[in-house]
């Protein structure tokens, strides 16, 4: 199987350097790298063009004006020809059996996606600890919303079973990892890997760490939510109409974190 390696990128060469690195040592080495930029400065988009250049395995596409990271990561999905997929961010690297690890569960065809334990890393990238929110999930359940981040990096899928969804929403500027995670979970089941395969870098510029975002990305993760019912047909959720519900990320947790859920959620 062929592996499609995908990268948005937004000037973000400085520490593309790790990622190319970690790549470049898989043990899987049937790869590819479709690496999307959005519109970055010009040093920025060279530094990465000189990085690559030389490795026929890697493509690098440009948007004509800044789209943001939805339209993005959605081009990076369509212009992918591998059969199984999966994002890396530009400052992330993956660990050398990330990729091998990920395509031995696709021997199951009841599989169309996996995701591994990460290690959250210091700006040097040197692991600092274990996310600690990742574990196996039900499949199939229809009140699993990724609430409590189960799923994260690194998640790969089934090119094939992605391209039977509506696709990344192209509108969105943040959650965007979160409405691929649901749209795929609607479609089949998720495999586990116990074993960190991605190393996860926090730093000052990081999108995620960007707090005047934080209002932002609580009203797309909202929106991906109220998406997610709508196409499981779900008009109500705990008893309560999901369009008077104002915060849906905020009103998901509250009612699965309840002591009983708790409990429930152990022992299930």
């Amino acid at each position: 199987m062929k592996f499609s390696i995908l990268i948005a990128h937004y000037n973000n060469a400085l520490f593309f350097k790790d990622c190319f690195d970690s790549i470049m040592t898989q043990t899987y080495t049937n790869w590819e790298v479709i690496i999307v930029d959005d519109c970055s400065d010009e040093s920025e988009k060279r530094a990465v063009k000189e990085m690559i250049s030389g490795e026929p395995r890697f493509s690098f596409y440009e948007n004509t004006v800044n789209k943001g990271v939805g339209y993005t990561k959605k081009r990076c999905a369509e212009l992918a020809t591998g059969d199984i997929c999966g994002f890396v961010d530009p400052d992330d690297a993956l660990t050398p059996e990330a990729l091998e690890e990920s395509i031995k569960a696709f021997t199951d065809k009841n599989i169309v996606a996996t995701y591994s334990l990460f290690h959250v890393c210091n700006e040097q990238l040197i692991p600092e600890k274990l996310f600690p929110y990742t574990k196996k999930i039900k499949n199939r359940d229809p009140n699993f919303f990724n609430i409590r981040f189960e799923v994260a990096h690194f998640f790969t899928y089934r090119k094939k079973t992605y391209d039977q969804t509506e696709g990344i929403d192209d509108g969105l500027t943040s959650s965007v990892d979160q409405d691929l995670y649901l749209k795929l979970y609607e479609k089949g089941d998720f495999y586990f890997i116990k074993k960190s395969n991605y190393l996860y870098r926090t730093h000052a510029k990081g999108v995620s760490q960007d707090k005047k975002k934080k209002e932002i990305l609580r009203k797309n993760w909202h929106i991906v939510l109220y998406n997610a019912l709508k196409r499981r047909n779900a008009d109500r959720l705990y008893a309560t109409d999901i369009d008077k519900i104002d915060d849906l990320p905020d009103f998901i947790f509250n009612k699965q974190n309840t002591l009983l859920s708790r409990i429930i959620r152990k022992f299930s």
